[in-house]
């Protein structure tokens, strides 16, 4: 009997899910309280110490270039050290480290350096902790056990703006006090990693803990598969991985989304309601949309997240009043939901038993690096041409990673 894609409340529960894969979960979501208990108030804290958009500029452009070129190492690392989750604990606890060295800034250049610092903590786990998923999770349950990660991820970016706008309502303008207690759930996240994710082997059926044997005391060496080694990197991954690469180009930042809309007359208040909100929405998306991965395959609920990814920005682009563009943004979180957790299930897919560890870290550093350059390509059509341009010119791109994609697919098997 078929599991239902709706219904009951465990889809969001995640209680049928590895322990590995709920711990991880939390982890994240307890990071990206902390996270954005801190981004959206560095803009006016790089003010306030001096500097100004260029400094703002400048942070950003580094800490993507930074974030995705470490991505793409730490995977390949990972697989060589025959070891993941040392990457994982480093990397979420040198972003922790940074939020009370944060409180303590005294320059624009301090806070940059340190906003670089939580991106090369962000690409030291990214990888790793995704290859961790994948080992322990078993193929059937893979586009359930991503999307479920990345919904707890998005209920964080939810609650994370919300409460620093608890404590600066009850201490206005305490930017410095709000950046030390961004501290405690990032730490709380640290503790998670280390004390309740296992080290694991993928097998052909799911994952084998490290050291477990058989009921005769010995491990079975043809169903175990070490990442020690990593595999050769997949040639069927090539398109892919260029298809993703292409779609990144048209993704801009969602801070675009949002400036356009602040353009047409919403308010700060409005703003940070809505992106609560935002988040909140991709949360609810992701469950049901992992269930489709697995039920369908990946390649189709990716495709189709691509295709609404064009009709959202086709719409941004042509429509210039507020309301329709307030529901196509909320829309817009549907597009996440079909994407986050199928990109990664279609790479592990194409990956194999094998070198899951390279081949998410390919898809990060291909994924980061047109990120990387799509909000410059943006930015720059924005000024130059004009804002409806620049949402064209993202339509366009998510189109022909479409069509490329679906290229891709037609000489894979029907499951990836």
């Amino acid at each position: 009997m078929r599991r239902p894609i709706l219904g009951s409340w465990r889809l969001w529960s995640g209680r049928t899910l590895p322990p590995n894969v709920r711990a991880l979960s939390l982890t994240s979501f307890l990071q990206d309280i902390a996270s954005e208990m801190v981004y959206p108030l560095l803009p006016a804290f790089i003010v306030l110490l001096g500097g100004g958009a260029l400094a703002l500029g400048v942070m950003e452009s580094a800490a993507d270039g930074v974030l995705a070129i470490v991505k793409g190492w730490a995977g390949r690392a990972s697989d060589r050290a025959g070891t993941r989750k040392g990457f994982v604990i480093w990397g979420y606890g040198l972003s922790t480290a940074t939020r009370p060295l944060l409180a303590m800034a005294r320059l624009p250049l301090h806070v940059i350096l340190l906003r670089v610092t939580d991106r090369v903590a962000k690409g030291l786990r990214s990888a790793p902790r995704d290859a961790l998923i994948a080992d322990a999770t078993p193929p059937a349950q893979r586009g359930f056990a991503f999307s479920y990660h990345s919904g707890l991820d998005n209920l964080g970016a939810a609650c994370g703006p919300l409460v620093a706008a608890a404590i600066l309502a009850l201490a206005p303008g305490r930017l410095r006090l709000t950046f030390a207690l961004a501290t405690i759930p990032g730490l709380l996240g640290v503790l998670t990693v280390s004390a309740r994710v296992r080290e694991e082997r993928a097998t052909r059926d799911g994952a084998t803990p490290l050291g477990a044997a058989d009921a005769g005391g010995t491990v079975d060496a043809q169903r175990v598969v070490s990442h020690a080694t990593p595999a050769t990197f997949p040639r069927a991954l090539r398109l892919p991985l260029a298809a993703i690469f292409v779609f990144a180009l048209g993704n801009a930042t969602d801070a675009f989304l949002l400036l356009r809309l602040s353009s047409l007359g919403v308010g700060p208040l409005g703003l940070t309601l809505l992106w609560s909100g935002f988040n909140a929405a991709k949360w609810a998306f992701s469950a049901p949309s992992g269930r489709l991965a697995d039920r369908f395959g990946a390649a189709r609920p990716l495709l189709a997240g691509w295709v609404l990814y064009a009709l959202v920005y086709g719409g941004f682009a042509l429509w210039t009043r507020p309301l329709p563009l307030l529901a196509l943004f909320l829309v817009h979180a549907m597009f996440y939901g079909l994407t986050e957790g199928s990109e990664r299930a279609l790479v592990v897919a194409f990956a194999g038993e094998e070198g899951r560890g390279t081949v998410l870290g390919a898809y990060h550093l291909a994924s980061g690096g047109g990120l990387f350059l799509a909000s410059l390509i943006f930015a720059v059509v924005w000024r130059a041409v004009s804002p409806a341009a620049a949402f064209l010119l993202g339509a366009a791109l998510a189109a022909a990673a479409t069509m490329l994609l679906a290229l891709a697919l037609r000489r894979q098997p029907a499951d990836v």
